[in-house]
């Protein structure tokens, strides 16, 4: 169990990192957090926020000093349109800021390492993937993004189990996440923030990227958050874990859902084939997390659905 709980979030100003520095504060936690180029959207007294530029190590080493543990959730992050036309935006920054935050971690004594990966290193398979089932083929679209997140899980893995003196470093590979605090932005913004700001808007027609048949696992932050604390209270060594919701999702039913909830039936569905979409199905195994860490996802996607429609309505 863990006994020091003096943290650092690397990307605390991110979607992720602001649910995960919220969570940490209620839980007591000595919080300090990074931010770059976007402010703080958690303000508490039991944050300290530090100004950053993760791609220097001096602000690495910095942000690392008298930590016991570090979440890493900074990262370079966009949604389709980038990912089709300019995915080598993703490769560069990630990679650099990756290794230097392991190497700082690591220089400063930190204790353990929690670290964010993603799905995308999975290769496409009509089965849920399990975290053994990474082989280094990837879906076409997602080659630069998820071999950049393979090469970076490797690094963790170095750290842990390659060198004379390791450290503790977990690999988690969340789903496809939703919640407060997401990207909304039309440029930048996953599909589900995109289809909530659609509805919330009252597009008429509602524009759906591709034919909407996609599955996906969707998950609640707040369930990827407690899977995150779960691993950092009880992992040592390296390890791997799948924290999704262990549910495919098709998006098609997931805008009914949506409009049902909102109230927001009547829009007609306008689907364009023009846009780029990504991978048609993507399923995950979450039995090992379930089995190692007690991780179970608690939010339906109803409630989910529902909170972060209230959120967004809430932040304009």
């Amino acid at each position: 169990m863990l006994e020091n709980k003096r943290v650092l979030v690397a990307g605390g100003a991110g979607f992720l990192g602001s649910n995960l520095v919220e969570k940490l504060v209620d839980e007591g936690f000595d919080v300090s957090a990074t931010l770059h180029n976007s402010p703080a959207q958690i303000e508490s007294e039991h944050v300290k926020w530090l100004q950053c530029d993760l791609l220097n190590k001096a602000d690495c080493l910095a942000a690392c000093k008298d930590r016991d543990i570090v979440f890493v959730c900074a990262a370079y992050t966009a949604g389709a349109m980038v990912i089709e036309h300019s995915p080598l935006k993703l490769l560069t920054p990630n990679l650099i800021m990756n290794a230097l935050l392991l190497e700082a971690a690591y220089e400063s004594g930190v204790k353990k390492v929690v670290f964010v990966s993603s799905n995308t290193v999975y290769p496409v398979a009509g089965e849920a993937m399990s975290e053994e089932d990474v082989t280094g083929e990837y879906f076409h679209k997602y080659h630069i993004v998820a071999s950049m997140k393979a090469f970076s899980e490797q690094i963790c893995q170095m750290y842990a189990e390659k060198i004379a003196k390791p450290i503790d470093v977990t690999v988690i590979r969340p789903g496809n996440m939703y919640g407060p605090y997401d990207d909304f932005e039309w440029e930048t913004s996953h599909v589900l923030p995109a289809f909530i700001r659609r509805v919330v808007e009252r597009h008429n027609p509602i524009s759906v990227w591709g034919d909407g048949k996609d599955i996906k696992d969707l998950v609640y932050v707040g369930d990827v958050v407690d899977g995150m604390i779960k691993a950092a209270k009880q992992c040592s060594g390296y390890n791997e874990y799948n924290i999704a919701s262990g549910q495919g999702y098709c998006l098609r039913e997931l805008l009914a859902l949506l409009q049902e909830i909102d109230g927001y039936q009547e829009a007609d569905i306008e689907y364009d084939a023009t846009k780029p979409s990504m991978i048609p199905k993507r399923l995950i195994n979450i039995n090992k997390a379930k089995a190692e860490l007690g991780y179970e996802p608690k939010v339906s996607m109803r409630e989910g659905l529902a909170k972060t429609l209230a959120w967004y309505r809430g932040s304009l």
